[in-house]
């Protein structure tokens, strides 16, 4: 009986797991809906300014593109990770952690690489193996434009001031609620644009004021842009991860605890069964 016991334990405690996790499941599934509408509605917006202001750059004569296109030796790198302030959402942290590990030792293997975290999961992934300068984790307490604005305008400020030669942003692309994909985004420099047959095209605009003034206005708001949205696409993708990893995980307590019930439903009939034995055998004695 000490058996069905513990097996009855083990059913109560895997019973209140599958509570827990599908409770975070249909959390997940609820900010989820509203994170992917903010960050489907904010791409094609983001990506049409950063399309305009490259396509704008590449126009222009010389040196003009200010002190955010300038290109130089890479020697010191900075990589801004960016993961969640919680777990429970499967691999969707560690991706980063290791995307962030092979920039540090294959990609830029003999430079000077820091990191800034924005997540405290990648912060405390990161800090034994990388060297960390900061932690913008609390981003995520109130994520407004604003907030991101001052962070985007602090790797703005090392870049102009030539702390590093290229900045590069790590992040989960939300794609679906399944699949998030980690990329490596170019935050500085800018990029040139790449040419393809329509950007060839000569086309003859009026611009006013000068294209000059209009690039070195637009840097700022574009590059606050691109960050926001990795930020933004990020948080999307750590929704579809929780909520897939809950999902599996009450599918696996489910399992689990139909595979527990079974046992023990056949540990019970077993102790029925030499319970019986007992008796009909004691009886046998009596009579004879």
């Amino acid at each position: 009986m000490a058996n069905l016991k513990e097996i009855r334990n083990r059913i109560a405690s895997v019973s209140s797991t599958m509570q827990i996790t599908s409770a975070m499941k249909m959390v997940s599934a609820a900010k989820l809906k509203k994170a992917q509408d903010a960050i489907t509605a904010m791409r094609p917006y983001s990506e049409k300014l950063t399309e305009l202001l490259q396509n704008l750059s590449a126009t222009l004569e010389g040196d003009n593109g200010g002190v955010y296109a300038e290109q130089r030796a890479v020697s010191k790198v900075l990589v801004v990770a960016i993961t969640s302030n919680r777990g429970l959402c499967g691999a969707f942290n560690a991706n980063v952690i290791k995307q962030i590990k092979n920039l540090q030792d294959v990609v830029y293997a003999g430079k000077k690489v820091d990191v800034i975290a924005v997540g405290k999961k990648g912060n405390d992934g990161l800090k034994k193996t990388c060297n960390i300068v900061d932690n913008q984790s609390g981003v995520f307490d109130m994520l407004t434009f604003e907030n991101v604005a001052n962070i985007a305008q602090e790797l703005m400020d090392k870049f102009a001031a030539g702390e590093y030669d290229r900045i590069d942003i790590v992040y989960n692309h939300f794609k679906n609620a399944a699949t998030q994909i980690v990329l490596t985004e170019q935050f500085l420099p800018l990029a040139p644009a790449e040419q393809t047959e329509t950007t060839t095209q000569v086309t003859d605009y009026i611009f006013e004021p000068s294209k000059e003034e209009i690039v070195r206005s637009l840097v700022p708001l574009s590059l606050k842009t691109q960050l926001y949205k990795a930020i933004r696409d990020s948080f999307a993708s750590e929704h579809g991860a929780r909520m897939t990893a809950m999902h599996k995980a009450t599918d696996n307590a489910t399992a689990m605890r139909n595979q527990l019930k079974l046992t023990y439903n056949k540990a019970r009939q077993a102790a029925i069964t030499g319970e019986i034995l007992e008796i009909v055998g004691g009886a046998e004695a009596l009579n004879n």
